[in-house]
């Protein structure tokens, strides 16, 4: 029996983020390298995750009504969630919840890791969850496949690698 799929995206973004400006520009979806232009951002990335499933021989299930859907990479499971009222793609993976003690020394960690060894993903913290997340985003408009699987790619490694470290190191098993 497999379980539904829960996205895993906060409801609303703040927009202190900046992403209101991102609505503001005339959004292009279209792939450079192959010329291929889209109607909108969930055509591209659908359009893309099969792509992604056929280079990777996966299936992947195209996105749902929401605009979310899940990959697995080793250990991670990768949510992909189009934001379109935001004009954003977020891509994010659980890593583990935050712990009651050792917080500071975590956060640290945390930021020493994301500083280089997370690559274009940074590891962040739900505070409504208290849950750490590897994530990465970035704007739909001018995203082309190339930048989609590195970005789906790089949260899957960087989540594989450190979920079971962080977890060891700060005292979930």
């Amino acid at each position: 029996m497999v379980a539904a799929a829960v996205p895993m995206y906060p409801p609303t973004l703040p927009l202190s983020l900046g992403l209101e400006k991102l609505l503001s520009q005339n959004a292009i979806y279209a792939d450079r390298a192959s010329g291929q232009t889209f109607a909108d951002a969930r055509t591209m990335v659908n359009a893309y995750l099969a792509m992604f499933a056929d280079r990777a021989s996966i299936k992947v299930d195209a996105l749902d009504t929401s605009g979310y859907t899940q990959v697995r990479k080793g250990s991670a499971s990768v949510g992909i969630n189009v934001l379109e009222d935001h004009g954003v793609l977020l891509i994010l993976a659980p890593v583990m919840k935050v712990p009651l003690t050792g917080k500071e020394t975590l956060y640290r960690r945390l930021l020493e890791l994301s500083f280089i060894a997370t690559s274009d993903a940074a590891f962040s913290i739900d505070k409504d969850k208290d849950e750490i997340y590897v994530r990465a985003l970035r704007r739909l408009s001018g995203l082309d496949y190339e930048e989609f699987e590195d970005l789906v790619e790089t949260v899957g490694k960087v989540t594989d690698e450190w979920d079971d470290a962080l977890k060891k190191e700060f005292g979930q098993h």
